[in-house]
């Protein structure tokens, strides 16, 4: 954990209780003297640390020591567009793709997507801001949803599609913004509303899940 998010850090003294006691206090076994960071969800650029004062059965004393501006950011900016999946699926590498830096993922539902499938954001922004605690970044990811594919491009033009086609990912290629289909790929119809953007693979001979190829994208671009 690099820091913990509290509503009251910032404070001159901080009482942890409930679950995060249990967390620093039973799992992490912190200690008194021991130093921790913390970050205000609504001041996420500043970081506070605290020493811990004092132990109680059910509560944790911390007294500030320090606090100063420190945002922690990717240094690039990359746009998944993601055709709409099993939530399962997307939650299996929702905490990856918040480590290697993807700044938003919109969800689009394809004409291959099953409808009853709906984005949790909720439960994807927990994931996320559990993510930034453990990898030290200060902003969440965002999240956004488009009702179809036309709808999509119509607001971001400038898209780079993974898809089966002859143009392997390069190391240094850079774009901003990526479009991932769902399982069994994009519909015929589809491929034509595509065929202005520039289409890449990547170079392996397997057959990726659409999860996976969201991260090894997302790594390649970004890392």
């Amino acid at each position: 954990m690099i820091f913990l998010f509290d509503e009251k850090a910032g404070s001159e003294t901080l009482s942890i209780k409930g679950e995060n006691y249990k967390y620093l206090i039973k799992v992490r076994r912190h200690t008194v003297g021991d130093t921790l960071a913390f970050r205000n969800p609504s001041k996420r650029e500043m970081l506070y640390k605290y020493e811990l004062i004092s132990i109680e059965p059910r509560v944790a004393l911390f007294e500030l020591k320090e606090s100063k501006e420190e945002p922690v950011n990717p240094p690039r900016k990359l746009h998944i567009g993601w055709c709409v999946i099993d939530n399962k699926s997307i939650e299996k590498v929702l905490a990856s793709l918040n480590e290697v830096g993807v700044g938003r993922i919109s969800f689009i539902y394809c004409e291959r997507s099953q409808k009853n499938f709906k984005p949790d954001f909720k439960r994807f922004e927990r994931i996320v801001e559990a993510s930034n605690q453990q990898c030290g970044r200060t902003h969440l990811m965002e999240f956004g949803s488009y009702k179809s594919l036309e709808a999509f491009l119509a607001e971001n033009e400038d898209v780079k599609v993974f898809d089966f086609c002859d143009k392997p990912l390069e190391c240094e290629s850079d774009f901003a913004t990526v479009l991932i289909g769902c399982e069994g790929g994009f519909a015929p119809n589809e491929k034509e509303l595509l065929q202005k953007q520039e289409v890449f693979r990547l170079k392996t001979p397997m057959v990726l899940r659409s999860e996976s190829a969201a991260l090894v994208v997302a790594s390649k671009i970004l890392l």
